[in-house]
């Protein structure tokens, strides 16, 4: 039971500590308890806590928006907001459709994702979602996207560059556009870095550009989805910056208002609203879009990022947590691979580093070292790797406000955790 949390530490009801080494779900990206934060949300609450966006603009809002247009690529001077990330995909989905059907493109409706991938939990994010325990529930009563494998090269064994690689897997999507007919395809959407369902991947360089060029050759919208890879988690306001790709839209949540409240955002290109509004307006809203209050947190929120440099933390921060992770595939030959970029990092565990095979399914480590590491005062966040069906890996990804010292704390608890789940492996008869 959650008692309080400040910086980053949480405290339970009985008195424990825990290190948030995960952000809480990759939210939580300037700590706890700020008190510049708490003092803009006491100082709006005194003045509204609601107006209904048909009704009435508001500061809070307006000022977020134009900030966010600041740090977004040229062009996406529009920012609808949201509540959350399943939200801000869906919104997505429904402006890249409006648009097309607005401007005569009305039979194009597929919106081609990658698998696996993790875009919410919503009808329509869950239909451009690749993750099955998530989606096979509820296939029946949504509409399955097509889609093309993750460009995961750390599986890969071939002769290839990394680079090579990068194309091969960008060329999948022409292929895949080819093959259901280029008429048909409305947008290709992705996580420039990835998040829950594939453990903070990065593709090549070559993959990014590649990308775009092939949604340009077709008329394809590109959707990224910087849920969690935007608000400066990465090192950059927005993980399209590392690549300096424009999207045609993206989606940003969670580190937006960093856990302090719902709140989430759809970022669009000009070209796409102006032909909406044109044609009657956007037929699409949420009761909490815009929310004054919600808004005042996120503008504090962002200025806590820029004011204190917190972009530049997390990549420096990041650099040394990455290889500090990296230096336990020196000593624990069950850890894989190690990934991501920023604060955005995961490692992988397996059952041979040669193949990649992972361990055993029914052992489940990655529900078991997130277990040991919560007993020994450290929060990670773990999903299946392969698919959702098999395989482990866990997200590492401390609030931006991370130092060295809170470094050391993670990796000392996280090699007793590794220590004591390798001697569990070894007692069950698993040895990689």
């Amino acid at each position: 039971m959650l008692d309080r949390a400040e910086g980053m530490y949480l405290w339970d009801t009985e008195g424990k500590r825990y290190l948030d080494g995960c952000s809480g779900a990759m939210v939580s990206n300037i700590g706890h308890s700020n008190p510049r934060v708490l003092e803009a949300m006491r100082r709006q609450m005194e003045r509204s806590t609601f107006g209904y966006r048909l009704h009435f603009e508001n500061e809070p809002a307006e000022q977020l928006a134009a900030q966010i247009a600041d740090l977004a690529p040229a062009g996406h001077d529009r920012v609808f907001f949201v509540s959350g990330g399943s939200e801000a995909v869906e919104s997505c989905l429904k402006l890249a459709r409006q648009f097309a059907f607005v401007t005569g493109q009305g039979s194009r409706w597929r919106v081609i994702t990658r698998t696996p991938s993790y875009h919410g939990s919503t009808l329509g994010a869950l239909s451009v979602t690749g993750y099955q325990p998530l989606t096979k529930p509820f296939t029946p009563i949504t509409c399955r996207m097509p889609a093309i494998p993750a460009p995961r090269c750390y599986l890969d064994r071939d002769s290839l560059t990394e680079e090579e690689r990068g194309v091969r897997y960008a060329d999948m999507l022409r292929d895949k556009i080819i093959e259901l007919g280029p008429e048909s395809i409305l947008a290709f959407i992705m996580e420039p870095v990835g998040g829950a369902s594939t453990g903070a991947l990065v593709a090549p360089d070559s993959y990014y550009p590649r990308i775009r060029e092939i949604c340009d050759e077709f008329g394809i919208l590109l959707i990224y989805d910087e849920v969690m890879s935007g608000a400066g988690r990465t090192g950059a306001y927005l993980a399209a910056e590392h690549w300096r790709i424009k999207p045609d839209i993206i989606a940003l949540a969670k580190g937006l208002a960093a856990g302090y409240v719902p709140l989430g955002a759809m970022l669009a290109d000009d070209r796409l609203i102006d032909p909406v509004l044109n044609a009657g307006g956007f037929q699409h809203g949420y009761t909490y879009a815009g929310n004054p209050l919600a808004c005042a947190a996120g503008l504090a929120v962002t200025d806590e990022i820029l004011e204190q440099g917190l972009m530049n933390q997390a990549t420096v921060i990041g650099s040394l947590l990455k290889s500090e992770l990296k230096s336990l595939m020196d000593d624990y030959a069950i850890v894989g691979d190690v990934r991501g970029k920023g604060l955005l990092l995961a490692f992988e565990l397996v059952g041979d580093r040669q193949t990649m095979q992972p361990l055993p399914a029914d052992f489940n480590a990655y529900a078991r070292l997130v277990e040991l590491a919560y007993e020994r005062g450290l929060i990670i966040y773990s999903r299946r790797t392969r698919d959702g069906i098999e395989g482990d890996h866990f997200m590492v990804c401390p609030p931006m406000i991370a130092t060295t010292d809170h470094v050391g704390e993670i990796m000392r608890t996280l090699r007793d955790s590794l220590d004591t789940l390798q001697d569990e492996l070894a007692r069950a008869g698993i040895s990689p």
